[in-house]
């Protein structure tokens, strides 16, 4: 399975991910709205791949096959504030 990946100019480490290059039609207009205009990033072969860096690579796939598109979305910024808190409390 051959993709298209694209990154959110408006969006940091967001990224689109689409079945047939330069075809947004299965992407919602708000979502295209919102991302900003798609920058190409790579064209990848879903299927000589094991993984993938921050996506989950059946998750892809699938919602390739069933919506046309996968967003990848920015993992959550860490909380080391309640990390140390929570750590703290297993010292106590």
């Amino acid at each position: 399975m051959l993709c298209a990946i694209y990154k959110s100019p408006n969006k940091d480490q967001t990224y689109l991910y689409l079945e047939r290059r330069d075809d947004f039609a299965a992407v919602p207009a708000a979502l295209l709205a919102s991302f900003g205009k798609p920058e190409l990033v790579t064209l990848i072969n879903l299927d000589n791949r094991t993984s993938l860096a921050l996506a989950d690579l059946t998750k892809v796939k699938a919602e390739l096959t069933n919506k046309g598109y996968y967003l990848q979305l920015p993992p959550p910024p860490e909380d080391l504030l309640a990390e140390h808190k929570a750590f703290m409390q297993t010292r106590s």
